[in-house]
């Protein structure tokens, strides 16, 4: 299995990323998945078009991509965490 390419996005690329980047990374840990994690302003997802696999968002997605985007702003809120970490696992293990 190829290692995938996760842009993990925010506006700024600063502060919400961060404590998403940080709970993605546990999550790769704990079920051995093997993914290369990309912190970025969610004005520069267009430069990963060609080589991400998933945008993780806290952040409103307002284009279309080829890959999925997943909202994250249940790690800011903690309501529906469990089924955001779901979404993205099942994402990351196709």
């Amino acid at each position: 299995m190829k290692k995938k390419q996760v842009l993990i996005a925010c506006g700024a690329g600063i502060a919400t990323s961060t404590v998403v980047n940080n709970a993605i990374e546990e999550m790769i840990k704990d079920n051995n998945i093997a993914a290369n994690l990309i912190q970025i302003k969610i004005t520069e997802v267009g430069s990963y078009v060609e080589t991400a696999d998933l945008l993780i968002s806290t952040t409103i997605v307002q284009k279309e991509y080829p890959f999925p985007v997943i909202n994250a702003r249940s790690f800011l809120t903690g309501i529906g965490l469990a089924d955001t970490k779901q979404q993205i696992l099942e994402e990351l293990k196709k």
